[in-house]
């Protein structure tokens, strides 16, 4: 008989706080705008706000941005975990993600895709091939990946520098 994987519960903690209030709270759509603090005991705190085209300001970030900051940052720390674990020397990593969200005429909406475009550099260049087969296992790892209900791939490109 197999035995049972342990599990371990990890808690987290954030802070959201609404400093978009002109004076007048919601009265109206157009009488507040969407920004806030994200914060966390011992963290900086991020500004945000909804995405412009939902009246947010474009220089904090949104919450669709965070998640697919979020998915792209997983990835690639489960990523860098497997190389060390396997002796592949990684000295650069950057990953140009993309996502797509739909909305219907309600106001809801869901992302439907999320694609990660991980460019690696490796010092071996006989380590390219394991390098980039570590990307699938890196995507199983990780814990943003596993938890959202829409498909998140990867196409990856490793070279050696």
């Amino acid at each position: 008989m197999a035995t049972m994987p342990r599990l371990h519960t990890h808690t987290y903690a954030t802070t959201v706080t609404w400093t978009g209030n002109l004076g007048t709270g919601t009265s109206g759509y157009r009488d507040y705008r969407r920004d806030h603090d994200v914060t966390a005991d011992g963290h900086p705190v991020i500004p945000g706000s909804s995405d412009p085209t939902f009246r947010g300001d474009p220089t904090r970030w949104n919450p669709e941005k965070l998640l697919l900051a979020a998915l792209s940052q997983c990835h690639m720390l489960a990523y860098l975990h497997l190389c060390a674990d396997n002796g592949i020397v990684v000295t650069d990593y950057v990953d140009h993600a993309s996502g797509t969200m739909t909305t219907d005429n309600t106001g809801s909406g869901r992302f439907t895709d999320v694609v990660l475009h991980p460019e690696v550099t490796v010092a071996d260049p006989d380590t390219v091939d394991a390098a980039t087969a570590l990307h699938d296992d890196a995507h199983h790892l990780c814990f943003i990946a596993n938890s959202v209900n829409f498909p998140v791939r990867h196409q990856p490109s490793t070279r050696t520098g």
